[in-house]
């Protein structure tokens, strides 16, 4: 593609986080799955955690189901151990990132492993496909070091899940919706300027500083979901700017949500619970 040719996204809407409490009283701010942005197309959720206060996050997410998604918990600083009735378990700690195709159910707890200090990071959760809703459920971890990361001008793009258009690829390189998910550290008055697929969504997420995007002003928190085009801009305030860039197929299937399960019609619903109360995640 030429890139002085190609038409940037504008904001078509833009949603601040809402605070929420999760989980066994963890409080967080919710930036996708609020009455503004109840989902974007294949993402269903997205929370933003940040408290040096223990009594925010050190309740944790004690054992919980899931059925028909997946859970993508990225660390920016703190320590959380996952475990799973199907054998997986580890910590995830600064800069790594833990990819949970929960398929046809697991049960999984998600546990602080520190009793002070900051604790800072996200969880999405990204629908999946009919036809694999029910496949057997997965687990991905990798630690910060092993996240690639490319030095641009004035930018730091890490590569959390993906492909950049200069070839560099997380080894979450292949998922079920073609997710793309950076995390862009830009210096003042910085630019970001990436291709994207004509048919995915994408939306950027500003948790730090101030960014304009086709002459639209950010502040965080806040969510910027983009329209039509084939490539996005982002630029950066005079105290520089953070943010998640986010991009997926949309899936273009109903969704029947019920807490923990996500599935495509109520019957489904009703047989994820009963599944779960019969002991068969």
């Amino acid at each position: 593609m030429d890139e002085l040719a190609a038409k940037l996204r504008s904001v078509i809407q833009v949603t601040n986080g809402q605070p929420v409490s999760d989980g066994a009283g963890v409080r967080m701010t919710r930036m996708i799955g609020t009455p503004k942005l109840r989902t974007f197309d294949p993402f269903l959720m997205l929370d933003f955690f940040s408290s040096e206060a223990a009594s925010d996050y050190q309740a944790g997410f004690p054992n919980h189901p899931h059925r028909g998604f997946e859970t993508v918990t990225y660390m920016l600083a703190g320590r959380m151990r996952h475990k799973d009735n199907h054998g997986h378990e580890g910590v995830i700690e600064s800069g790594g990132i833990q990819w949970m195709t929960a398929g046809r159910g697991v049960i999984h707890s998600e546990m602080p492993e520190q009793t002070d200090g900051l604790m800072k990071g996200f969880q999405l959760w990204v629908n999946l496909p009919a036809r694999l809703k029910m496949t057997e459920p997965a687990y991905f971890e990798f630690n910060g070091d092993a996240l690639p990361v490319e030095m641009r001008d004035g930018a730091i793009v890490k590569i959390l899940a993906g492909k950049t258009s200069r070839g560099t690829t997380s080894p979450v390189a292949s998922t079920h919706a073609g997710v793309l998910y950076f995390d862009v550290d830009l210096s003042p008055g910085a630019s970001f300027r990436e291709p994207v697929p004509a048919e995915n969504a994408a939306a950027v997420v500003l948790f730090e500083g101030t960014a304009t995007i086709v002459g639209r002003e950010l502040a965080n928190p806040s969510v910027a979901v983009l329209g039509e085009g084939d490539a996005v801009q982002v630029t950066a305030g005079t105290g520089g700017a953070r943010f998640l860039f986010l991009s997926g197929r949309p899936l273009r299937e109903p969704v029947a949500w019920a807490g923990p399960f996500v599935m495509n019609n109520d019957t489904q619903l009703r047989q994820a619970f009963a599944d779960y109360q019969a002991g068969r995640f």
